[in-house]
């Protein structure tokens, strides 16, 4: 009896700390998918108005990481109600938008990229580029360790994938952090196409791995 109650009482807390770790995955979801959105707005407020393509482009990338964001939360909230390890119809549309949408990006940062260096079009500043980038780097990274640390201790390889992406828009910050400070520094318009054209390359790479992730049916999350 005493072997069978302290078997109940492991598995109690099993279950409690399991469906403490997920609400701790909904909460960085849902501030994933927030805080993008706002990221989104400024960047490309900025990125506009200071005529800084990268910038704008950055913002736009965060855009469609809302869309992959919510297909994150959508699944989250889904394992937690009932389980399942099979992705809905809802997270293979979503991970499909989220890839046309990158590809689409991609094709028109090359395009207005190109157009700008052979133009030799220069920003006015990209003071908000490094602003918006360092910002970015800290949050992101700390995202990173929090989606680590919740999906292992989850045993679900979905939500360590959705840290490996966040860690994605980390380099995605990183080259706008390096690409703004050199344009302030050289005063080179070609810098700011460059870091374009690395962010579209970017983007076509998180496109094709939302494509790959919406053929593969299952969650991977096998404890919860």
């Amino acid at each position: 009896i005493k072997l069978q109650m302290g078997c109940m009482t492991s598995f109690g807390v099993r279950f409690f700390v399991g469906r403490s770790y997920l609400r701790t995955a909904i909460y960085l979801a849902v501030f994933t998918v927030f805080y993008n959105i706002i990221e989104g707005v400024i960047s490309i407020h900025f990125g506009a108005e200071d005529e800084t393509l990268a910038l704008f482009g950055f913002g736009l990338d965060s855009f469609v990481e809302v869309i992959s964001g919510i297909g994150i939360w959508h699944m989250v909230v889904r394992i937690q109600k009932n389980d399942e390890i099979v992705r809905d119809e809802f997270e293979k549309r979503a991970l499909k938008i989220t890839g046309s949408m990158f590809y689409i990006l991609s094709i028109g940062l090359v395009i207005i990229a190109i157009i700008n260096m052979y133009h030799n079009h220069t920003p006015d500043t990209t003071m908000w580029g490094i602003i918006i980038s360092v910002v970015s780097i800290i949050v992101m990274w700390w995202l990173v360790i929090a989606k680590i640390k919740v999906g292992k201790s989850l045993n679900s390889n979905a939500i360590i994938s959705d840290a490996n992406c966040t860690k994605m828009c980390v380099q995605l910050s990183f080259v706008l952090l390096v690409s703004s400070i050199g344009y302030e520094l050289f005063g080179i318009g070609r810098i700011d196409a460059l870091g374009t054209l690395i962010i579209a390359y970017l983007a076509f790479k998180e496109g094709r791995e939302s494509f790959d992730k919406a053929k593969n049916n299952s969650t991977c999350c096998s404890s919860c």
